[in-house]
């Protein structure tokens, strides 16, 4: 019964690892609730993410490719096989991502203030960093399920549409989707800025 023979095993044996290692850490001190926090925002961030690039980066070239040869293969297996599972892990960890984000200000008592840009403080310093990125990564969540899984629910065919409405809904879903990628390059800077203190200090 080797974990690794499964994703679910894999990921439960990675959770089971590291909780071990962070209770080792941990001697006997209290719970770091904002430590924890940090790392499901990673974790989920890092999947989100990783599965955005890789749509953007990988598969949509790939597909483009595999239409175009007509003496190919096709992007039927991709379509009908890696994009539906890869999209449930997308959407999912967006909304971990996010969940675990705002627990974290919410924890450290900043949700308010990053949301207003720290503008409500009169000075927006670090809350204004770690705002932007919270608005960005708001944004994106929003994108995830309110255009590309509804769009792409139509392109992979799990909902009936025209061939008009798949081609409509290709070009939206593809367009929230580098909008996305875009974002998510000035969020990252955001989230770790926050983190490090900023990049002007």
């Amino acid at each position: 019964m080797n974990p690794l023979n499964t994703v679910n095993g894999t990921i439960a044996a990675g959770v089971v690892l590291a909780v071990v290692i962070g209770l080792l850490d941990m001697m006997g001190v209290t719970f770091n609730t904002a430590s924890f926090l940090v790392w499901i925002h990673v974790l989920a961030g890092i999947t989100w993410i990783g599965l955005l690039y890789y749509f953007n980066f990988v598969q949509v070239p790939a597909l483009a490719e595999a239409a175009s040869d007509e003496g190919g293969p096709g992007g039927a297996g991709i379509t009908k096989y890696v994009a539906p599972r890869a999209l449930w892990w997308f959407r999912w960890g967006a909304v971990v991502t996010w969940l675990s984000g705002a627990a974290y200000l919410l924890h450290l008592g900043l949700l308010d203030d990053a949301f207003m840009l720290g503008l409500n403080e009169g000075a927006p310093g670090t809350a204004m960093i770690i705002g932007v990125g919270a608005w960005l990564g708001t944004i994106m969540l929003i994108n995830v399920w309110g255009l590309i899984w509804p769009n792409q629910k139509k392109v992979l065919g799990l909902v009936e549409a025209t061939a008009d409405e798949i081609n409509r809904a290709r070009r939206i879903a593809f367009l929230a989707s580098r909008t996305n990628t875009l974002l998510s390059i000035p969020m990252l800077m955001s989230m770790v800025g926050f983190g490090h203190g900023g990049f002007f200090i």
